[in-house]
C-alpha cells in the first residue's frame, strides 16, 4: 500500500464538496469508505458531492439520526451511514447493517471507528481535519481497491467548486 496519504488543503465547504465530485468516478461497487474527522469537519459535506457526482438527485441529508442513508441511481446501491450515535457494538450487530457492504454497492461510512471489527473492512479512508484557513483531507488506502482509487484520483484533475 501507499507510504504515505494523498494531502489535499480545502480552502471551504464549496472545495469540500468539489473534493466529493473529484473522488466519485474512482469508487467502484463493493467498496467501502471510511469518513472520518471531528464534528463539523465536512464529512458530509463530501459525501454530498461525491453523491451529486454519482447521480443522486434531490435532497442529501445527514444520516446522523437515520444512521443510513439509502440512495439508487440505475443498478447502483449508494449508502451513507453515520455511526457517531452508535454507543454499543451490538448495536451494529443487530441493525442488519452487514448486509449493505456487498459487490453491488458504495458504502460511505462516518465515524467508522464506532463499528471497529464488526463491518467489513474499509478500502479507503478519508480524514479532514479543521484548519484556521480552511481543513485538510488526508486520503488513505487500505486494500488493492483503495489503492486503485488513488491512483484513478490522482490523475482526475480538480474540480471547480460548484
Amino acid at each position: 500500500m501507499r507510504d504515505r496519504p494523498i494531502v489535499v488543503e480545502l480552502a471551504d465547504a464549496a472545495a469540500t464538496e468539489a473534493l466529493g465530485r473529484r473522488l466519485a468516478p474512482c469508487l467502484t461497487p463493493g467498496m467501502a469508505v471510511g469518513l472520518g474527522g471531528d464534528l463539523g469537519a465536512g464529512k458530509t459535506t463530501l459525501a454530498r458531492g461525491l453523491l451529486r457526482a454519482r447521480g443522486v438527485q434531490g435532497r442529501i441529508k445527514s444520516p446522523s439520526y437515520t444512521l443510513l442513508e439509502v440512495y439508487e441511481v440505475s443498478s447502483l446501491y449508494l449508502y451513507h451511514f453515520d455511526f457517531y450515535r452508535l454507543t454499543d457494538p451490538e448495536e451494529w450487530s443487530s441493525s442488519g447493517f452487514r448486509e449493505y457492504f456487498n459487490k453491488q454497492a458504495i458504502c460511505l461510512v462516518e465515524w467508522p471507528e464506532k463499528a471497529a471489527g464488526l463491518m467489513p473492512a474499509l478500502a479507503l479512508h478519508v480524514h479532514l481535519d479543521h484548519r484556521e484557513d480552511g481543513r485538510l483531507a488526508r486520503l488513505s488506502a487500505y486494500s488493492e481497491d483503495g489503492e486503485q482509487c488513488l491512483d484513478c484520483f490522482a490523475r482526475v484533475p480538480p474540480a471547480l467548486p460548484a
